[in-house]
Formats: structure tokens, C-alpha cells, sequence
């Protein structure tokens, strides 16, 4: 399973520990994933996804899964999240 968050893309990074000596080794930053459910009022049932904290709070702010998949580029999104906003998006225009 990838370390990436299906929302925004936050991948691993790499870089270097540094001790005291000043000797260098590699190490990974690892992004805080949470596996998550969150509740889309349009398909009106809950969705699971692997995101990010920072993702969650932007969630959160946004009022939503419905409206942050509605504002996203399809190209940072996972392909989970992209077949995901294309149902959102059908449901919508059959509701309306």
C-alpha cells in the first residue's frame, strides 16, 4: 500500500539525519495518515479514504467531502478519489 494521501497527493520524503558529528545517514518523512470516514451528504453514505491530518482539517474547513472533491484538480486526487467525485458529480446533476 503507498504512503500517499488519496486527497492531496502528500507523499513520502526522504532527507538526512544529522548527528552531532555531523555525520550524515538517510532517513523518510513519513506523511500522518489516518484512515478516515467521511460522510457524503449527496451519495448520502459514508466513504472510507486514507488521508492525511492536514487533509482532514482542509476537509473540514471546506464543509465537506461533496465540496472539496468539487474544487480539486483530478490530477492530485488518487484514482479512489477521482471515480469518487465523478459519482458525486453525477448524483448532483441527476438531482438537480
Amino acid at each position: 500500500m503507498a504512503r500517499r494521501c488519496e486527497l492531496t497527493g502528500k507523499d513520502v520524503l526522504t532527507g538526512n539525519n544529522v548527528s552531532h558529528a555531523h555525520n550524515r545517514t538517510r532517513r523518510r518523512f513519513l506523511p500522518n495518515l489516518c484512515n478516515v470516514s467521511l460522510m457524503s451528504e449527496t451519495l448520502g453514505r459514508p466513504v472510507r479514504l486514507r488521508i492525511c491530518a492536514s487533509a482532514l482539517r482542509t476537509v473540514e474547513h471546506r464543509g465537506g467531502i461533496d465540496r472539496f472533491l468539487a474544487k480539486a484538480k483530478a490530477a492530485d486526487l488518487s484514482l479512489r478519489a477521482r471515480r469518487l467525485k465523478r459519482q458525486i458529480e453525477k448524483s448532483q446533476v441527476s438531482a438537480s
